[in-house]
């Protein structure tokens, strides 16, 4: 009986690990939202919202997770982008160090402006525990689409991932 079960748990997670893997999150088309979103630590993320930004696609963006070193005009630089974009309309959260954190971070922007649509923009591979952290900081009126960036993330890095996807999830479950 024990044997069963733990072949009916190994083949449920291996099942959940093919999904995960095969149906990575796509990239979205540029509709509106009232803001935008962008989880640092992954390439081709702020490009994505800087683009967006440049488009229209919001009217503000938050960019979660930046060191304290960093400065708006050092950006500007780097992703070739006018300092007035940064001035008038892209935030730098610096409290974010982790998924987690870049959740309650991200939620508090958006209370503090009162926005009811955002755009969410990170690594295909993150996407899924990004959401559901973001989702558990959000009141339920606020949607969130999501916009991942697409990768060719290693299977180590996939593993990894969905484990700790699964993590959150059972601690969500237990209420922590």
């Amino acid at each position: 009986m024990i044997v069963r079960f733990a072949a009916l748990v190994l083949l449920a997670w291996m099942l959940g690990f093919a999904w995960f893997a095969i149906l990575l999150p796509q990239p979205l088309d540029g509709r509106e939202t009232d803001a935008i979103v962008v989880l640092t630590g992954g390439a081709g993320r702020i490009d994505r919202g800087l683009a967006l930004m440049e488009e229209g696609a919001a009217k503000r963006m938050l960019i979660s997770g930046v060191d304290r070193a960093v400065r708006p005009s050092e950006l500007a630089v780097q992703y070739k982008t006018p300092e007035t974009l940064f001035a008038c309309c892209i935030t730098l959260g610096r409290e974010a160090i982790d998924t987690r954190s870049n959740g309650i971070e991200t939620a508090r922007w958006l209370e503090r402006r009162g926005y009811r649509t955002v755009r969410l923009i990170t690594t295909d591979w993150h996407m899924r525990r990004a959401a559901l952290e973001l989702r558990q900081a959000l009141p339920a009126r606020i949607s969130i689409v999501y916009d991942a960036v697409p990768s060719r993330p290693s299977l180590t890095m996939l593993l990894r991932e969905y484990n700790k996807y699964l993590l959150r999830r059972f601690a969500a479950l237990i209420g922590i």
